[in-house]
């Protein structure tokens, strides 16, 4: 079973989020049928949305990001809620995979160096927040860094990880930390954190040494005393429904209702999240129809 985790160390200097999503990255890879580099690159923003969203204090808030470059893969998206929950997609779900000369997959070659990283944040009390970046390296994670440099000021460290099977490809390890320095933090903090950054392993390796979400906390605040603020379990979660788009058709004219059906006299509508196929026959839409006018 996925979990999150979010810590603060008890002089309030500093807040640290680690998730281990390999069952949810596990889920993404086989609902979309993703390639290798497609599978890093939405797994890795799959698990930064979950920890960014666990930050969001209302409980109907959800948060969108959305990696668009200039390579092959076109637009990453993943959706969460304050709890971590996640879903998404790939515009190009089988892009082709590269690799570094160190055997590791080339994100950004696949989702492109140039391009924008946009997030909005929705608290469902009116308008939403929506904060976008230029692309660092389309990596995900530097990207993920630069984004709350720039647009947010906040000293951030994100570390983002896939790991797949050599042979098959198939996701065996998945998780990410998410380290912010908060208000007031001292110069000793900054210090300490730093130096223990810079001995820190690549998330998926201490997850293969079996070290649970909170030994990865500690061990990023090594030094430190660290408070659990809250922890919980994570899943891909989609909410559609065929009463969802039942009441989306709704708000379309009646012609563009009726001309939805083929040839054959049927509507199909497949959802991005999940890949779940929903069938509407002539009958159903002119149902509709009737109950929008009635």
């Amino acid at each position: 079973m996925d979990k999150i985790i979010r810590c603060i160390t008890s002089d309030g200097a500093i807040m640290a989020s680690a998730i281990d999503a390999s069952d949810i990255v596990f889920t993404a890879k086989k609902l979309h049928n993703l390639s290798r580099s497609a599978t890093a690159a939405l797994g890795r923003l799959l698990c930064a949305t979950s920890m960014m969203g666990n930050m969001l204090k209302q409980q109907d808030a959800f948060i969108n990001l959305r990696v668009l470059g200039d390579g092959e893969m076109g637009a990453v998206v993943a959706v969460g809620d304050s709890r971590g929950n996640v879903r998404g997609y790939v515009e190009n779900p089988g892009c082709p995979t590269e690799y570094y000369r160190s055997g590791k997959i080339n994100v950004s070659q696949a989702v492109g160096r140039n391009g924008t990283l946009s997030v909005l944040r929705d608290y469902g009390t009116g308008d939403p927040y929506i904060g976008q970046v230029e692309l660092v390296s389309g990596e995900i994670a530097e990207d993920i860094t630069s984004y709350y440099a720039t647009s947010e000021q906040i000293p951030t460290v994100c570390a983002l990880g896939v790991l797949m099977n050599k042979e098959y490809g198939e996701v065996m390890l998945a998780g990410g930390l998410l380290i912010q320095l908060l208000p007031g933090a001292y110069d000793e903090a900054i210090d300490r954190l730093e130096e223990n950054v810079k001995k820190l392993e690549p998330v998926t390796t201490m997850l293969a040494k079996g070290m649970s979400i909170l030994d990865i906390c500690k061990t990023a605040l090594d030094g430190f005393e660290v408070e659990v603020l809250d922890e919980n379990p994570v899943n891909y979660v989609c909410g559609c429904s065929r009463e969802k788009l039942e009441r989306y058709f709704m708000t379309m004219s009646d012609d563009d209702i009726r001309t939805m059906a083929d040839e054959k006299g049927v509507a199909e509508a497949v959802c991005q999240f999940c890949s779940k196929r929903y069938t509407f026959t002539k009958d159903d839409l002119e149902k509709l129809i009737q109950e929008k006018n009635a």
